[in-house]
């Protein structure tokens, strides 16, 4: 059995004077971007069976704005994460959720999700040039797509396929 991994970095923020980091919350562009990655979404890959989404504003705008209705588990540790929390987190999913996940959806920051995203990706099967992609940028509202045969708690660095990413303009 494949499991789908998506990798999407929040939409575009707004930084409104006096609001912490952590409290920003989209700027109208992110909100238009932020659906259009629902969209694509919605064409282009498997449903998603759950969320794991970071707790910062603009991550939980972006998530309503893709208009995914899966089970989402908010987690502290996605805000401001190395990419070796990120992949601890995925290695968690099936502590999170009493269900099977085939297809996940992670919604992150960067520079987490660029690390996530390469350093997963195995020489076989990826994607030679959405590797090339990441690798000059990860941008707002960009969803990384890997797959794998490794259960979640089993992923680790060169354990995935990169075999697409989209920016959704």
């Amino acid at each position: 059995m494949y499991r789908t991994l998506l990798l999407l970095r929040h939409a575009k923020s707004d930084y409104p004077p006096g609001v912490a980091d952590h409290d920003r919350p989209l700027a109208p562009r992110g909100v238009r971007e932020a659906g259009l990655a629902g969209d694509w979404l919605c064409a282009n890959v498997p449903a998603v069976d759950a969320v794991l989404c970071s707790t910062a504003t603009r991550t939980r705008e972006t998530l309503a704005r893709t208009r995914v209705a899966a089970p989402v588990q908010y987690r502290d540790r996605l805000y401001d994460a190395t990419a070796g929390t990120v992949i601890d987190e995925i290695n968690r999913v099936q502590s999170h959720f009493d269900f099977e996940v085939g297809t996940l959806l992670l919604i992150g920051h960067e520079p987490a999700m660029s690390g996530v995203a390469l350093g997963l990706a195995t020489a076989d099967g990826t994607n030679v040039a959405a590797a090339e992609q990441i690798s000059l940028k990860f941008p707002t509202s960009a969803i990384a797509v890997l797959r794998t045969r490794q259960a979640w708690a089993d992923v680790a660095l060169d354990g995935a396929a990169l075999v697409d990413f989209h920016v959704a303009r």
